[in-house]
């Protein structure tokens, strides 16, 4: 026999509790019948159900999110964006997970995807989307954010003065477009170059030619910017977070090195930005449609200029400069977005 039987057949005469001949009859059930079911057992849910869409679980900002969370009382699980995989479908779209775990039940995303899996996260992100979850940057914002010359298509557009740039194709147009931008110094920038990888600064005229040429001669788009000299090697990081700057530092270029970025070997410190900086920082992560951004901005003699906006920046140098607790207000963004309070208790002892 199959199945173990406690009393006999005969015993148990026409009332019999188990068919051996059947088995599994209740058939598949849905993950909302089983928590309607086991809704009893489970303990109340007192925070939100929050993913972090990386790559990196060791990555500084990464862990300080998932820190943040847990200290809000949300449920914080990382995703690795490239284990990560949709269904589409009309009635039942779904995100699985490393070999067909379902992840249709977070409340929030927070997408912080490397230049290297744009295409692809931006993909999960509007699946995310599609099955109705929160996306602290959307999948379209982030697209134009990695893009440099749409990005700069959109910061003139809404009026947000940027250095002057050019761009060609053709290596005919090479002299001209080295003319437009005011000659050399001049800086060539790869269009989805990140944390001042893909920058080159080209001295003379006839270097600034040479290495446009080779650019092009690989199939490589690049943008040509003006120099702003005054600048001495420095930037200013302005982090935004739903249309309000909530931390600035600058940072300067080590020596013998005119990118300012930290990943270059710059210095970071914390600075107090003019009025016209929050202004133009505001309006360039509104215009991207960003509610998390890194705003790059540089002093000119002609006022403040806008270099990019980034829509994953890193906590690590802004936090260590200013001692803010950046994760935490990018947690609270989203409490607010969604309406969440935290229970009256742990309201009253924050």
């Amino acid at each position: 026999m199959e199945y173990r039987m406690l009393l006999g057949r005969e015993a148990l005469n026409a009332r019999f509790l188990v068919d051996p001949s059947q088995s599994f009859l209740q058939g598949d059930i849905t993950d909302d019948r089983l928590d309607e079911l086991y809704k009893s057992y489970m303990p109340d849910k007192t925070g939100l159900r929050i993913a972090v869409l990386a790559s990196n679980p060791l990555l500084y900002s990464n862990k300080r999110l998932m820190e943040a969370g847990l200290a809000r009382g949300h449920e914080m699980v990382f995703l690795n964006v490239e284990h990560s995989y949709m269904k589409l479908d009309t009635t039942e779209p779904e995100v699985r997970y490393r070999g067909g775990n379902v992840l249709n039940k977070f409340d929030a995303v927070i997408p912080r995807i490397k230049p290297a899996v744009t295409f692809y996260g931006c993909a999960m992100l509007r699946q995310f989307d599609t099955l109705g979850v929160y996306c602290q940057n959307s999948a379209d914002a982030i697209s134009k954010s990695r893009d440099k010359l749409y990005a700069s298509q959109i910061f003139a557009k809404n009026d947000l003065h940027i250095p002057t740039t050019g761009f060609a194709k053709s290596p005919i147009d090479t002299k001209d477009l080295i003319r437009m931008v005011n000659g050399a110094p001049l800086i060539l920038k790869l269009l989805e170059s990140t944390q001042g990888k893909g920058v080159v600064l080209a001295e003379t005229n006839k270097a600034a030619e040479s290495v446009i040429n080779a650019f092009k001669s690989l199939k490589t788009n690049i943008l040509v910017q003006e120099f702003i000299k005054e600048a001495n090697g420095s930037d200013i990081r302005c982090f935004v977070i739903d249309g309000k700057v909530v931390a600035s530092i600058e940072r300067r270029a080590g020596k013998g090195e005119f990118r300012s970025n930290l990943h270059m070997g710059g210095q970071a410190s914390k600075i107090r930005i003019k009025p016209e900086e929050r202004k133009l920082a505001v309006r360039a992560a509104k215009a991207m449609n960003l509610v998390v951004a890194g705003v790059d901005i540089i002093r000119s003699n002609r006022g403040p200029l806008l270099l990019e906006v980034n829509s994953s920046p890193g906590l690590e140098g802004i936090e260590n400069a200013t001692g803010l607790d950046i994760a935490h207000l990018m947690i609270r963004a989203i409490e607010k977005k969604l309406k969440f309070s935290l229970p009256a208790v742990e309201a009253v002892q924050e």
